[in-house]
């Protein structure tokens, strides 16, 4: 398998919680061996299909879930070429600070890890890490199937859990959540990145959006150690003119031909973000939210949430 041995051992079923051992191709459930689950090139498909809207026999099948896995070479090209409305401001810098504050050996699980997500460079970039990209897809950086509202994993098992742009996609943010303090070791590091004024992506699979108190509000057994907009009122500004335009029609050609000439006419807006990110407005406006926190017993009280309140409005 991709995964480490040790981190193989920390396997459970995600249905049961028993114990798993591989056997052939599978990983087969100690307690009841009727329970299993394939692995797929090296990558196993932990799937509690009770809790989820996947299927196991959609991994078997290769079928695209999340992501095209099937897109032409062409169409990579021409987006390739095409001027980008969205800028993440803050994770770089974020990121950066988490690979500083992590110890050397830390174990990280990244729930959306199919790619590599925006400013994550200096986390993969480190060697002694050792990262487990997770997705419900597959992708260059999986290597495990599973779906974070049954996380097949041992309590206190990874020094950090890391989940951007992902809460917005699953159908219990809090369940998630609740699922990756119980994964995270004691006072383990959790980063999120979530959206707020942004439009529907990734089709059928987005459920969510988050004001910045509502984000915080999620991680309440986190300790906050930094909160705030990644991504401005410029980039949602951009995100809102280009569905604007796309609204006009129901021809894939022509919505592509809108969305081209909407990035085109206000990819500039994104740079206002450089300068705006910070302000009490972006808490009002912002395009999503990041938040980065240490594990922690104690709840943040709904009190004491609301008076952490930092916008204008």
């Amino acid at each position: 398998m991709k995964i480490s041995n040790n981190i193989q051992q920390k396997l459970l079923c995600p249905k049961t919680k028993d114990r798993l051992e591989q056997n052939g191709d599978f990983l087969v459930n100690t307690s009841n061996n009727t329970i299993r689950y394939p692995i797929i090139d090296g990558i196993p498909v932990l799937i509690n299909k009770q809790n989820s809207v996947f299927s196991i026999e959609d991994f078997v099948n290769r079928k695209n879930t999340t992501f095209n896995l099937k897109e032409s070479r062409s169409k990579k090209i021409i987006r390739n070429f095409i001027p980008k409305i969205s800028a993440n401001i803050k994770a770089q810098e974020n990121y950066q600070e988490l690979a500083d504050i992590l110890p050397k050996d830390a174990k990280i699980l990244v729930i959306g890890g199919s790619i590599k997500g925006k400013g994550m460079d200096s986390i993969y970039s480190s060697e002694s890490f050792e990262i487990v990209g997770s997705d419900v897809s597959f992708g260059p950086y999986t290597k495990i199937i599973l779906d974070a509202h049954d996380i097949p994993f041992e309590d206190e098992v990874f020094d950090c859990v890391i989940v951007q742009a992902v809460l917005e996609h699953v159908m219990e943010p809090q369940r998630c959540v609740d699922e990756i303090h119980r994964v995270l070791k004691p006072a383990g590091i959790v980063y999120a990145e979530t959206p707020f004024m942004q439009q529907v992506h990734m089709k059928q699979y987005d459920f969510t959006r988050f004001t910045h108190l509502g984000h915080r509000r999620l991680f309440r057994y986190f300790e906050e150690l930094k909160t705030g907009p990644t991504c401005g009122p410029g980039m949602a500004l951009a995100w809102s003119y280009t569905y604007f335009l796309r609204s006009f029609t129901t021809s894939k050609v022509l919505s592509r031909l809108l969305s081209m000439f909407a990035h085109a006419t206000s990819f500039f807006l994104k740079y206002f973000d450089y300068y705006l990110i910070d302000k009490p407005g972006s808490y009002d406006a912002a395009a999503g939210y990041f938040f980065m926190g240490k594990k922690q017993n104690e709840c943040l009280s709904d009190r004491e949430l609301i008076q952490q309140f930092k916008g204008l409005t």
